[in-house]
């Protein structure tokens, strides 16, 4: 697949790139738990029965596994930008329609709506890769990439406040609020990515997916209504199986395939999605275990007796640890590489679902829970994109980064449906009321820790990347961006970027493209101008440099592959471009 650029160069990316793009990625993981607090009000709520309700919630998770490749892939081809912004217009319009509505069917239309906002998550992390120098991309996706647990963990105790003190439509007012700030603030402060794959949308491929994730995960979903060994859940199982071997055919075939089966097969992105499975499911066995101990009366002789709101802040520091894990990843995989943050991050879940197992007999216990979670979870998170992006080429960032966070929804699906039933099968009846027993949620904390168990394993197989690769995807800090140049500089390119006058110009993009048109690395022109870049293996090359006020120049080069470097000045030309 090739790579292209648009002809008008990109506004340059302001320091405000990174918190408006994490800020759209958690408005959007609020859509995922925003009505936690109210599930079991639901029927009455809607006025149906409880197998119907359930059909809000996992309308949303169903659009947003459909959504995330394929927003994906249209980002890689249209605008990674003009994407985002439609997924949080479709957030919005469905935000709005369930506002209005107390019926069944315009919920269930409005969930759907707002599910396909999941797209923005892969979506933004791909205009980081575009748009950031390298010593900001790791902390900046890692960020990115944990939003979508920031998001989650944030939402529980404000949707809970919301709901006890007002109508519960204000949950999907305030959701569409967040969603038009979203938009407005992508429009002021996000630039367009200049990169542009090349070839047409797969429009075949994209509805062969759809209905295969649909048939594979609507039984998941609701196999504990239908049962486990129905027809209709062994049917709809059968058919996901053949539908998604006939896609996969497919796109085999294809020429510009929605999801490169080719790329995705390569060891360290399969091991890497594999893991990210694991990784989803113990994520969300925290957030369905900690809220209903914390809620169940003291009569039991082991519920917490907390309100709805208290309980939703002993798990909110879930979500905020994990956002200030993001800075602690950069530096750790700086200096181990995203592979073993992976690792460690995994270990520490291990460790915090351990742990938790003797930590449920009062609420503070449950907070240092949900702290060393979100400590373990979001290194987990932030290191999976380093490890997608650093393994695909630029022009399927998106697409590739799109899979990965559907694999994690996929975790998330599978934990909601095993420890429901779980928890289902092993509550005792009170006053004809199913109520969950202690049993039941250690039972639940011990499938999570044989998650995690098993993405240890998957982590430990992930090859390391590439050398080449390594500076631009772990270097963490100005002084550690620098030493990479200085290494780099014993091989590959460098020089200077000079305007017409001769004068230096700092901070220009200086992209090196390969043979196939591909992305072969990137950087920022230092405060003299100066720059350098490796290169992957020997041959020709075009480098490509564009700053704000300057037209963009590109030239031509060949290297030998050897360690000596070529010297090549880049010279914009004299005219001014409007930012």
């Amino acid at each position: 697949m090739t790579l292209t650029t648009t002809n008008r160069p990109a506004r340059s990316a302001s320091g405000a790139v990174v918190p408006v793009l994490a800020f759209a990625g958690i408005v959007v993981a609020v859509m995922q738990t925003l009505l936690v607090p109210v599930i079991k009000d639901l029927p009455l709520l809607l006025d149906t029965s409880p197998s119907n309700a359930t059909w809000v919630l996992t309308s949303t998770l169903l659009s947003g596994a459909v959504a995330t490749p394929i927003m994906g892939r249209l980002g890689d081809l249209y605008g990674k930008r003009r994407m985002l912004i439609a997924s949080l217009t479709v957030m919005v319009a469905g935000a709005l329609v369930s506002a209005f509505t107390s019926a069944l069917l315009a919920m269930i239309v409005g969930r759907t709506l707002q599910g396909f906002a999941m797209g923005a998550i892969p979506l933004g992390i791909g205009l980081m890769r575009d748009m950031l120098p390298r010593e900001k991309l790791g902390s900046s996706m890692a960020l990115m990439s944990s939003s979508i647990g920031v998001g989650g963990g944030l939402a529980l105790p404000a949707a809970a406040l919301v709901a006890q003190h007002t109508d519960w439509h204000a949950l999907f007012y305030g959701a569409a609020g967040l969603g038009v700030l979203a938009i407005v603030l992508t429009l002021l402060t996000v630039p367009e990515s200049p990169m542009r794959a090349a070839g047409s949308f797969d429009l075949p491929g994209a509805l062969g997916l759809s209905a295969g994730l649909v048939l594979f995960l609507l039984p998941i979903t609701k196999g504990s209504d239908w049962g486990w060994s129905s027809p209709t859940t062994l049917g709809l199982f059968a058919a996901a199986v053949v539908v998604l071997l006939l896609w996969g055919l497919m796109e085999l075939r294809s020429k510009a395939p929605l999801v490169d089966l080719r790329t995705t097969a390569r060891r360290e992105v399969l091991l890497t999605n594999l893991a990210s499975i694991m990784v989803g499911v113990a994520f969300y066995v925290v957030s369905l275990v900690l809220p209903q101990l914390l809620q169940l009366p003291t009569a039991t002789g082991y519920g917490l007796g907390r309100s709805m709101v208290v309980a939703g802040l002993c798990v909110a520091p879930l979500g905020l640890t994990m956002m200030f894990t993001a800075p602690v990843y950069a530096r750790l995989s700086a200096r181990y590489g995203p592979r073993t943050t992976l690792v460690i991050g995994l270990v520490v879940i291990a460790i915090g679902y351990g742990g938790g197992l003797g930590l449920m007999d009062a609420a503070w216990q449950t907070v240092l829970t949900s702290v060393m979670l979100g400590a373990g979870i979001g290194l987990a998170y932030s290191s999976l994109p380093a490890l997608i992006v650093g393994a695909v080429p630029a022009a399927e960032t998106g697409a590739a980064n799109g899979l990965n966070t559907l694999m994690r929804s996929i975790g998330t699906s599978v934990s909601s449906a095993v420890i429901g039933m779980v928890l289902a099968n092993t509550a005792h009846q009170v006053n004809g009321v199913a109520v969950p027993t202690m049993h039941g949620f250690r039972v639940s904390f011990l499938i999570a820790t044989a998650a995690v168990a098993v993405g240890l394993v998957l982590a430990l197989c992930v090859p390391r990347p590439a050398r080449s690769t390594a500076p631009q995807l772990r270097a963490s800090s100005e002084e550690d961006a620098n030493l990479a140049r200085a290494q780099e500089a014993l091989g590959g390119f460098r020089g200077r970027v000079l305007d017409a006058a001769g004068a230096p110009v700092a901070r220009a993009k200086v992209t090196l493209i390969d043979r196939h048109g591909r992305q072969a690395g990137a950087t920022l022109s230092s405060a003299d101008g100066s720059y350098a870049l490796a290169v992957p293996a020997r041959g020709p090359y075009v480098l490509a440099a564009r700053a704000t006020g300057h037209g963009p120049h590109a030239a031509s080069a060949t290297h030998t592959g050897d360690d000596r470097p070529v010297d090549l000045d880049l010279a914009l030309p004299g005219e001014t471009v409007s930012a």
